[in-house]
């Protein structure tokens, strides 16, 4: 018998749509709310693996990630729930839980010994960690009632050459909101107005000599920025006392002057905005006694065309980055300090030195936070889409270059499937995308690197199921009533021939040649199929796997055919072991349309007639191997019927050896099928039960001459659990590997599927599951 181990080769997950759903570490470790989980994505990785690591824990979507130290990070989620996590050797835990909030969480910073959590039950909770060996305690320090408005955003930070601490909230009100602190709680101090719409983002950039201001940074959606300047005032004053009293502007003339601007109406104002020149003077008591700080506007930065997402400050220099839902990244910084390296510099002139992401703002709902990492030299964004996209420095000059990054479904992933060699790996999700994953060959041996090679298909609705119809051909269906059928490009044949993931001279003879393909495919305006284009001006890409921007763009595979046959929207496909046979299903509530219907691949043409016998939706289909051996000339017959499950069966797999066949079922069991002696039926002669339902099922052999087989069991709350049996006695099953959630999903589990490969005792088991993750696990068996 076996004991296998298991590992992860690669996991793909989306970062969750809110602005402070990512953090870095000051070693570059990202670590981003995906679903209910928070990954963790080393940016340096020398391999560049990308997520190595998902933490289970949340019970709600993870809305906020921040780090407080090198080795420990708080999040919290849509439901109230604070979590603080801390490194032990290799392993991360949770050291504390806090229900922080009894609604979402929208913001969380750290401060020193703080940890304010801003949620939409319009208050801000002030928190006191208290560090200790194996469990951390967060206490309540202070609440703060914002009186209706919901907190979108906070910075905080020491007032100038002071232990003073100002607290800015921004938020629904559209103004900013300064608090500060010296000995007891915090109080409510000055409110700068300017902004038009909600104040997402919030960032200060702490003095870098005694002689500078603190400067806080404040964006809207309204599409700008606002710098303000928080200095001395007594400095203030005696720069003033040095010049000509008479030059000197009061507050009450500015507020005449501000007043004066608002009588003249809109069309007065600079692009309709108002701009505030007003000195706010902020008077805090400290045990040296009472001290006077002035806030004043500074910039107002105009650059982005739509609503502002985040902003961050360079841990190296005085730049800022910014992202906007228009799909840009902006880097700004003070006009004198270009040509430096962005040294130390007061100047109020600021100006946009680099833009990336997509000119026009193309993309659907744009980049939704940033940061930096790499100490300043990368800068990175994720979109609405859940990808990143990652710029990095290359040289001490303004020179930068797109790398890699990470990506995935942003939602549930319904279906996955092995190409037929098992080269690599494509799955579909509710988030409306097909993807293909590939490992790609790594220059460390007997190691390799798993990337998101193409998104061949990008649609208007749900997908449901996927299955490869060859080596360059697969079938997807949707939440719609047709099938569809795509067929790679001359692009992705050259990327998997380049990247090493496929070696083509094992393709099949019959396949196209490279001339016969089209270079790629595009979607036509309000058009829901790819449609191919053989420009020579698409043919040419670099030799490296797609980023996320190409990923969402240049990757489409034509649409080859549609297929047509049911009448309501269709919900599994799967393909005949020998891929000459293509059988889909659909939504029924009556046995009228809870049929199967077969089609050939060489044509698409029905083959025999619908296969009748269900009453409701058949929800999963897989033909027999070896070659389908149930097969006749003119369609399929019914050789077998049981209902011995009490509830819905949701998956279904044969055996390799086509002599056993499993089902799993919401009534927590999975019964494993055998052909009658006699042939005349067949019979259960193996049950599995389990604490929650069975939702996904597949078999594994090590090979023709082995004596073991082992059969995955998906389970409803994300656990993966191995049985293994004999050849010679397949009624008896024992369990030899239970798969928690810290290295399976933590929701339910919709396929299970094992890669071909040639290694009898190290297996593959990709799986895909509601939590939006899909994984592909190393299971590594070893014979007694």
């Amino acid at each position: 018998m076996s004991k296998p181990s298991v590992s992860t080769a690669y996991i793909s997950a989306s970062t969750n749509r809110f602005n402070h759903a990512a953090d870095a570490s000051t070693s570059s470790l990202i670590a981003c709310g995906s679903g209910k989980l928070v990954a963790l994505w080393n940016t340096q990785d020398p391999g560049d693996r990308g997520i190595f690591q998902a933490l289970p824990g949340h019970d709600g979507l993870v809305t906020c990630v921040r780090f407080v130290a090198l080795d420990a990070f708080a999040s919290a989620d849509d439901k109230g729930t604070v979590r603080y996590w801390r490194l032990f050797g290799t392993e991360w835990r949770t050291t504390a839980i806090v229900q922080a909030h009894k609604q979402a969480i929208s913001v969380l910073r750290e401060f020193d010994t703080f940890l304010l959590t801003g949620s939409s039950d319009s208050s801000i909770k002030i928190w006191e960690a208290q560090r200790g060996d194996v469990n951390d305690e967060l206490k309540e320090f202070q609440t703060i009632s914002l009186q209706g408005w919901y907190p979108l955003s906070i910075a905080i930070a020491f007032l100038p050459s002071s232990e003073v601490i100002t607290l800015a909230i921004g938020g629904t009100d559209r103004k900013v909101h300064i608090w500060t602190r010296s000995d007891g709680p915090f109080i409510r101090s000055v409110t700068l107005s300017g902004h038009e719409d909600w104040i997402r983002a919030l960032a200060f950039q702490a003095p870098s000599t005694p002689d500078d201001p603190l400067v806080l940074a404040s964006g809207s959606q309204d599409g700008t920025i606002r710098l303000w300047n928080v200095e001395s005032f007594t400095k203030m004053q005696s720069q003033t006392d040095t010049k000509d009293s008479g030059n000197d502007l009061s507050d009450d003339l500015l507020d005449a002057f501000e007043a004066s601007l608002g009588d003249l109406g809109a069309d007065a104002e600079e692009g309709g905005r108002q701009i505030s020149l007003k000195r706010h003077i902020l008077t805090v008591k400290s045990n040296s006694g009472t001290q006077q700080y002035s806030i004043t506007f500074d910039a107002l930065l105009i650059g982005h065309e739509a609503g502002i997402t985040s902003l961050s400050w360079s841990p190296s220099n005085v730049s800022l980055l910014s992202t906007s839902t228009d799909s840009s990244l902006i880097i700004w910084a003070p006009s004198s300090i270009v040509s430096t390296a962005y040294s130390s510099s007061t100047s109020s002139i600021w100006i946009n030195i680099q833009r990336f992401g997509d000119v026009g703002g193309q993309r659907l709902g744009g980049f939704t936070g940033g940061l930096w990492s790499k100490d300043g030299a990368e800068a990175l964004a994720w979109g609405w889409s859940g990808g990143w996209r990652r710029w990095r420095r290359i040289t001490a000059s303004e020179d930068w270059e797109e790398v890699g990054a990470i990506s995935g479904h942003s939602g549930a992933v319904k279906g996955l499937d092995w190409s037929p060699k098992g080269d690599y790996l494509v799955s579909v999700g509710v988030d409306q995308t097909t993807r293909i994953h590939g490992a790609i060959t790594s220059s460390v041996p007997e190691q390799s690197l798993w990337q998101e090679l193409s998104r061949p298909q990008v649609h208007g609705y749900d997908l449901m199921g996927v299955t490869w119809l060859g080596p360059w051909t697969f079938a997807s269906v949707a939440d719609e009533k047709v099938a569809r059928v795509f067929e790679a490009p001359r692009n992705f044949v050259e990327e998997v021939r380049i990247l090493g993931v496929k070696d083509l001279a094992q393709s099949e003879a019959s396949e196209k040649k490279k001339g016969d393909r089209p270079a790629t495919a595009s979607v036509p305006p309000l058009g829901l199929s790819n449609k191919a284009i053989s420009d020579e001006l698409y043919s040419s890409r670099p030799c490296r796997r797609p980023f996320e921007g190409e990923l969402a763009s240049i990757t489409l595979w034509p649409e080859i055919e549609k297929i047509f046959g049911h009448g309501y929207e269709s919900i599994t496909i799967s393909a005949s072991n020998s891929l000459d046979l293509l059988a889909t299903a659909c939504r029924a509530t009556s046995s009228q349309h809870a049929v199967v219907r077969v089609y050939t691949t060489a044509d698409y043409q029905p083959f025999g007639v619908p296969l009748e016998g269900h009453s409701l939706t058949v929800t999963r289909i897989a033909f027999s191997p070896p070659n389908d051996r149930y097969k006749k000339e003119h369609g399929y017959m019914p050789i077998a019927a049981d209902k011995s499950h009490g509830r819905i069966i949701w998956d279904c797999a044969w055996s390799s050896e086509g002599d056993l066949f499993a089902t799993a079922s919401r009534d927590k069991t999975v019964k494993i099928w055998k052909q009658h002696s006699d042939s005349t039926g067949w019979g259960a002669i193996a049950t599995m039960k389990f604490e929650e339902a069975a939702t996904a099922v597949a078999f594994c052999s090590a090979g023709a001459d082995a004596q073991e087989r082992w059969l995955a069991v998906g389970l409803e709350t994300g656990e993966i659990k191995i049985y293994s049996s004999l050849m010679s006695t397949p009624d008896q099953w024992r369990p030899v590997l239970t798969i928690d959630s810290s290295l399976a999903h933590v929701d339910q589990i919709n396929r299970l599927a094992w890669r071909a490969t040639d290694n009898p005792l190290r297996k593959q088991l990709a799986s895909c599951s509601e939590d939006g993750t899909l994984k592909v696990l190393i299971v590594q068996f070893e014979i007694d």
